[in-house]
C-alpha cells in the first residue's frame, strides 16, 4: 500500500520556497485557498494580497527583476487569468523569470462550460515561455520542476501552470523541486578569435547592451571590456543601468524617439556588437537606426533571439558573463577610446545637458528630472510606466550604479505603482520612486491601498496633463487638430492619496518640486506628488503646435 505523502498544495509551497521565492502575489481565489492556507506552514513565505490580477503580476514582475529571483502570481480561473495577462506579455517582454498559477475548474466540471471555465493554459500559452495544465496530482511534481526550470534557463521568461481546483488536495510522495543549476554556455575558441578579428577590424566599433547584460549579472565586465578596448556603449530601450551612465565610454540610451545625436552614433558604427539584445523595434527606431551595410555581431544565451531582427556576420550562443569573461581573458592591451568615441561621448552630454534652473510660473519637465536625480541616493530604484512623460526621465536621468531600474519594455500602462511595490519589498531599505502619466497612474491606482497596507513608503510622480499624451501626439502628427477619445478629465489626486492614507502634494511650477520631494523622502507611508505639466509640450523634442505645422 502506498505509504501517505504531502498534498500538491504543500509540495507547491514547499517547492517555490526552495526556489528562493518568498512572496507569492495575487487576488484571492476560491480555485486555490488550499494552496494559500498551506503558505502559511512555509517559514518565511508571504501572500501580497492585490487590489487586481493585473496590479498583482506586475507587482511579481518587478519583484522579481528587482531582487534577481522568481516571481510567483496568482490568478482565479478565467476572470483573474484574463486580468493577468497584461503581466505575462510584460515579463516575456522583460524576459523575467514568472511562475503564473491560475486555478482552474474542479475536474469533473471540465469541458461543461462550467461557472468562469476557459482553456487557461491555451489562453495565456502565445503570450508565456510555457504554459501547461495538470490534472494528474502525481504528474504535479513534474510540472513544477520543469515550469520553474524554464523559468530561469535560456532567456528567462514567464511559465504557467494550470491546476484544477481538487488537484490540490491531491497527495503526492515527492519531495519539494529544488533549483536546477542554470546552464552558462561559454563561447567555443574559434568563437572568441573570430570575435576578436571582427572589432579589431572595425574604425567605429559601438556596443548595443541589453537585458541579457543585467540577466547575468555581467555589467562589470561590460564596463571592464569597454574599458580594455576604448568601445563606447550605448544602452538598449529601458536598459539604462546596464552600463554608468556617467562614464566617458556611455554614449546614450536607445528610447522612443531618441535624440538625433544618439541615433547618429548607430548609424555611424561600422561595427555593431550586440550583447544581450534582440535590436528589436525600439532599440533599432523602428528598425531604421541600422543598415545593411553594418557588419554585426550578436552574443546571445537563446539561440532563436540570434539573427531574429538583423543578418548577423557572427552569432554566438552564449551566457554574457561566461562570454565576456572568455574575451577579456583573450585579450588584447588596454586601448584609448578613439576619437570618433570621444566625439560620440560629447554628442551624448549635449543631448542630456540640462541648464539648472528653477520656474517659479510652470513646470519644465528637464528640471524636475534633474532635481530628482539631484535628491536621491545614488542606489535609488526608479520604476515607470508607458507614455510620453517618460521620454524626460529616458534622456536626462543618468543612471549609475546597476540595478537601479525597473521598467516595462513592453511599454505597458498602469506598470509604475505597482511595480514600486514589488521593487521596495525586494529592497526595503532603498528610496523607490515610480513616474506615471495620469493616464496610467489611474489605470492601477487602486494598488495604492496595497502600498499604505504593507506600510511601503514608495514615493508616485504623477505628471498630469490630462490626456493621454502618446496617442495625443500620433493623432496631431497624422491628424492635425483632429484629435478624438485622448482628452481626460481627473479627480484631485492629492485628496485621493489622501483618502488612501498616503501623503499628496501638489507641483504647478517646478521651483515647488524640492520641497515637496523632501516632505514625500521623510514620510513612512506611500506618497504622491501631482505634477502639473503643459499639454502643449507633448513630447521632449516637440509641441503640440510644432506637430500641427509639420515639423
Amino acid at each position: 500500500m502506498r505509504p501517505v505523502g504531502t498534498t500538491v498544495a504543500a509540495y507547491l509551497a514547499g517547492s517555490l520556497r526552495e526556489h528562493g521565492v518568498r512572496r507569492v502575489f495575487g487576488v484571492p481565489s476560491e480555485s486555490f485557498t488550499m494552496f494559500m492556507d498551506a503558505l502559511l506552514d512555509e517559514p518565511g513565505m508571504e501572500f501580497v494580497a492585490a487590489r487586481q490580477e493585473g496590479g498583482a503580476a506586475f507587482m511579481a514582475e518587478a519583484y522579481a527583476a528587482a531582487s534577481g529571483g522568481i516571481g510567483a502570481v496568482l490568478g482565479g480561473r478565467a476572470v483573474g487569468a484574463s486580468n493577468l495577462a497584461i503581466g505575462v506579455h510584460t515579463a516575456r517582454e522583460n524576459s523575467t523569470p514568472l511562475l503564473i498559477l491560475v486555478g482552474q475548474v474542479t475536474s469533473r466540471h471540465r469541458g461543461r462550460e462550467a461557472f468562469q471555465e476557459a482553456a487557461l493554459a491555451d489562453f495565456l500559452r502565445p503570450l508565456a515561455k510555457h504554459a501547461v495544465e495538470e490534472a494528474d496530482p502525481l504528474r504535479v511534481p513534474e510540472a513544477v520542476s520543469r515550469a520553474l526550470g524554464l523559468a530561469v534557463t535560456g532567456r528567462p521568461g514567464p511559465v504557467v501552470l494550470s491546476l484544477p481546483e481538487d488537484v490540490f488536495a491531491g497527495e503526492v510522495d515527492e519531495t519539494p523541486s529544488r533549483p536546477v543549476r542554470v546552464p552558462r554556455p561559454r563561447p567555443s575558441d574559434s568563437e572568441v578569435e573570430a570575435f576578436h578579428d571582427l572589432l579589431s577590424s572595425a574604425e567605429r566599433p559601438l556596443v548595443i547592451a541589453g537585458a541579457g547584460v543585467r540577466l547575468s549579472g555581467a555589467e562589470g565586465r561590460l564596463l571592464e571590456f569597454a574599458e580594455r578596448w576604448g568601445v563606447p556603449v550605448v544602452a538598449a530601450w529601458r536598459r539604462h543601468d546596464v552600463f554608468p551612465n556617467d562614464h566617458p565610454l556611455y554614449v546614450g540610451h536607445l528610447q522612443l524617439g531618441a535624440h538625433p545625436e544618439i541615433v547618429a552614433t548607430v548609424r555611424e558604427a561600422d561595427v555593431l556588437l550586440a550583447l544581450g539584445t534582440r535590436l528589436g523595434e525600439i532599440t533599432s527606431q523602428r528598425y531604421t537606426a541600422i543598415a545593411p551595410s553594418q557588419r554585426i555581431a550578436q552574443v546571445d544565451i537563446e539561440p532563436a533571439m540570434v539573427g531574429k531582427a538583423y543578418p548577423v556576420e557572427l552569432g554566438i550562443v552564449a551566457d554574457l558573463t561566461e562570454a565576456l569573461g572568455a574575451l577579456l581573458a583573450a585579450g588584447p592591451p588596454r586601448r584609448e577610446p578613439s576619437a570618433w568615441a570621444r566625439e560620440r561621448r560629447a554628442a551624448c552630454e549635449r543631448a542630456a545637458f540640462v541648464p539648472p534652473g528653477q520656474h517659479d510660473d510652470r513646470v519644465d519637465n528637464r528640471q524636475i528630472i534633474r532635481m530628482l536625480r539631484e535628491a536621491l541616493p545614488g542606489d535609488a530604484v526608479i520604476t515607470n510606466d508607458a507614455g510620453n512623460f517618460s521620454g524626460w526621465l529616458h534622456a536626462f536621468f543618468p543612471f549609475r550604479e546597476p540595478h537601479t531600474y525597473v521598467g516595462a519594455a513592453s511599454g505597458a500602462m498602469g506598470y509604475g505603482l505597482p511595480a514600486a511595490i514589488g521593487a521596495k519589498l525586494a529592497h526595503p531599505d532603498r528610496t523607490v520612486v515610480s513616474l506615471s502619466g495620469d493616464g496610467g497612474f489611474l489605470m492601477t491606482v487602486q494598488e495604492l491601498e496595497t502600498a499604505v497596507r504593507l506600510r511601503l513608503p514608495i514615493i508616485s510622480l504623477v505628471f498630469n496633463n490630462n490626456m493621454y499624451g502618446t496617442i495625443r501626439m500620433h493623432q496631431e502628427r497624422r491628424y492635425p487638430a483632429r484629435t478624438i477619445g485622448t482628452d481626460l478629465g481627473n479627480p484631485d489626486l492629492v485628496a485621493l492619496a489622501g483618502s488612501f492614507g498616503a501623503f499628496g502634494a501638489r507641483v504647478t511650477a517646478d521651483a515647488e518640486f524640492p520641497a515637496a520631494l523632501r516632505e514625500a523622502l521623510t514620510q513612512d507611508r506611500p506618497s504622491v506628488i501631482e505634477i502639473r505639466t503643459d499639454p502643449e509640450q507633448i513630447s521632449v523634442w516637440r509641441t503640440i503646435t510644432q506637430l500641427r505645422d509639420g515639423k
